[in-house]
């Protein structure tokens, strides 16, 4: 066992590495514990499957505590470093950020838009300035994954989004983030010409439409997430399964494609 230092560096690392990053978030201890056991090198949150979890919807609707409480289930029910997606900070980044280090993350997302408005970038550059002096005051190290949603939201003009997102990640980098993480991009020409502008590793969420994984790696992409994807899968398969027993009246994906139950309490003995 490694501490959360350790562990806070060890996350560092794996964004300069040999291999890609590959992210498949969770939204729970369960989930976190299977994308452990497959042999993930790290662990992330979705914020919108923990808020679906809860009940929320997804944009800053789930309390601060309660998404921390989910949060640090999944942190203690692995061994691997865990990161946490925390929206915009909740109305107050470095307690949020202190929450996080209390939990036993070691990373953090933190996006640039809250009520559907870009935040103006010098206060988002204060709040990354002050969530990575709140870190080094607790000695932990932690990876902050700096968000625009630019392309997310389809702010502003078209043609200029592409050099309004570098400038964004570029000074979020300067303000002390460690990684820079631009969803809603999924051409392989735009996802090219971040990976040459930007100062620091990419993350791209992968989507409907993004290039493959090998083809990310070969852009130059640092780390691939999958945000809500996989939740949104799990609850596909739920849906599928839950209709078949109106339709059909049969049980058939409770043998192709449950896991079992004693596999489950096996992944669930260590929590």
């Amino acid at each position: 066992m490694i501490d959360q230092k350790g562990k806070a560096e060890q996350f560092r690392k794996l964004h300069y590495g040999p291999d890609l990053l590959v992210l498949p978030n969770a939204w729970d201890a369960i989930s976190a514990r299977i994308v452990e056991a497959e042999g993930f090198s790290a662990v992330a949150s979705s914020s919108a499957g923990v808020a679906a979890v809860l009940g929320y919807p997804d944009g800053q609707k789930i309390p601060r505590t309660e998404m921390m409480f989910l949060v640090s289930k999944i942190a203690a029910a692995v061994n691997v470093p865990v990161s946490a997606d925390i929206e915009a900070g909740y109305g107050d980044a470095v307690q949020t950020a202190h929450d996080v280090i209390a939990s036993g993350v070691v990373g953090m997302n933190l996006e640039d838009m809250a009520d559907d408005e870009l935040i103006p970038l010098p206060a988002h550059l204060a709040a990354i300035r002050a969530v990575r002096a709140a870190a080094d005051a607790a000695g932990v190290p932690i990876v902050i994954n700096a968000r625009t949603d630019i392309f997310l939201a389809r702010h502003g003009d078209a043609a200029t989004r592409v050099d309004r997102a570098v400038e964004r990640l570029n000074a979020f980098h300067e303000a002390g983030a460690d990684c820079l993480f631009a969803p809603g991009v999924v051409d392989a020409e735009t996802i090219g010409r971040l990976v040459t502008a930007v100062k620091g590793p990419l993350n791209i969420l992968a989507t409907v439409g993004s290039p493959t994984l090998a083809e990310m790696k070969t852009l130059g992409v640092r780390r691939v997430s999958l945000g809500s994807g996989t939740s949104r899968v799990a609850l596909g398969a739920l849906r599928k399964f839950v209709r078949s027993l109106l339709d059909e009246g049969t049980f058939t994906a409770l043998e192709t494609d449950a896991i079992s139950y004693a596999e489950v309490q096996r992944l669930l003995s260590r929590v």
